[in-house]
């Protein structure tokens, strides 16, 4: 059941066209990588934790715009874009936009800890995926990935790589998000 979940979300992915009309003109600089859908797809129930053991599923953030970044500490561009990411999130989160960072594969609490602490990332979720079944089910297949998903928990896009989402293109995809430009 997993694997077909995996298959038809991976299809549902690659075959996707960059069909929402109010974003798209905005896909400029890094963002040109975002892969937006042309038609939302259903994201993973796969539990993922916190560092208390905390259980949580991707649907926790229904209701909010939400970019949720796979990453890992060993991963060099993954280390590069956090710093970006923890200054989107102080800008931008609230009721409607969230940022969730997800550790997946073999990343210790205290490395996650003491990376946020030399960086000085303070607004971003410590959250873990140790198994990668939340990646593997998203059909993530290799780090950094960033899914953009719809208030109704749908993913929309997707971008593969490392990207300045605290420049001024990042920030305006955000912003029309925000002005309902993609829901």
């Amino acid at each position: 059941m997993k694997s077909a979940f995996a298959a038809a979300l991976y299809l549902a992915l690659v075959t996707g066209a960059n069909a929402d009309p109010d974003l798209e003109p905005l896909r400029q600089g890094d963002m040109r990588k975002l892969n937006l859908h042309s038609e939302p797809a259903p994201v993973s129930t796969a539990v993922f934790t916190d560092p208390d053991g905390g259980e949580h599923v991707l649907s926790d953030w229904e209701g909010k715009h939400v970019l949720v970044n796979f990453w890992a500490t060993w991963c060099a561009p993954c280390r590069e874009e956090m710093p970006a990411l923890d200054a989107l999130q102080k800008e931008f989160s609230g009721e409607n936009f969230e940022v969730v960072t997800i550790a997946t594969g073999r990343n210790t609490v205290h490395g996650i800890e003491t990376f946020f602490a030399e960086e000085g990332i303070e607004a971003l979720p410590v959250l873990l995926d140790p198994s990668q079944a939340l990646a593997r089910e998203m059909g993530v297949l290799g780090l950094p990935v960033t899914l953009v998903l719809d208030p109704e928990g749908r993913e929309i896009g997707r971008l593969m790589g490392d990207a300045d989402w605290n420049g001024a293109d990042a920030r305006a995809l955000v912003e029309a998000m925000l002005e309902g430009g993609a829901s």
